[in-house]
């Protein structure tokens, strides 16, 4: 469930509304990778502790642990919807952090294929002419003295014919 922008604020403290506030729409695009990591281990502290707030909340209203500390009177309720608010500005941290990197990422491949690119078109280049022929050409291969038989094109699949045409006489004699 995503909560409404007021709903935050009024469930959250002041400076705690401040460090969701910069994960929304707009402000979140302007944080570094840095300030975006400090927010997530902000968040996530904030956010295990309203877990445990709530756990606790729930094993006192079933009876299964006493009370802990005077300060937090109620139910399990508001914890349960500030840890819902801090995991939401969690999850729009996290897939900005990604974003991110899929953008570096992004533009180190293109940087690498442009890379790659240059370096093919300069192979395509000769730097210098070929060197030809040199005075000891080493050992020169020997034409082929053996005579070459040319088959017609006619000739060829006329004998596998002939024999299939024999077959065929031989079996109808029968």
């Amino acid at each position: 469930m995503s909560a409404s922008y007021k709903f935050e604020q009024s469930v959250l403290a002041h400076d705690e509304f401040e460090t969701i506030r910069v994960t929304h729409h707009p402000g979140i695009y302007d944080l570094t990778n840095t300030d975006l990591r400090d927010i997530q281990v902000k968040l996530r502290k904030m956010r295990d502790r309203e877990r445990t707030l709530a756990r606790q909340k729930r094993r006192e209203v079933r009876g299964k642990a006493d009370p802990r500390g005077g300060s937090f009177p109620g139910t399990a309720e508001k914890p349960q919807q500030r840890k819902q608010i801090f995991s939401a500005a969690l999850k729009r941290v996290n897939k900005e952090l990604k974003r991110q990197r899929m953008l570096e990422a992004r533009a180190t491949n293109v940087e690498a294929a442009r890379r790659a690119l240059a370096l093919r078109r300069a192979e395509n280049f000769v730097h210098h002419p070929a060197a030809g022929d040199t005075s000891n050409g080493g050992v020169r291969p020997l034409p082929n003295r053996r005579r070459r038989t040319k088959v017609p094109p006619a000739k060829i699949g006329s004998i596998s014919q002939t024999t299939k045409v024999a077959q065929a006489v031989r079996d109808s004699k029968n």
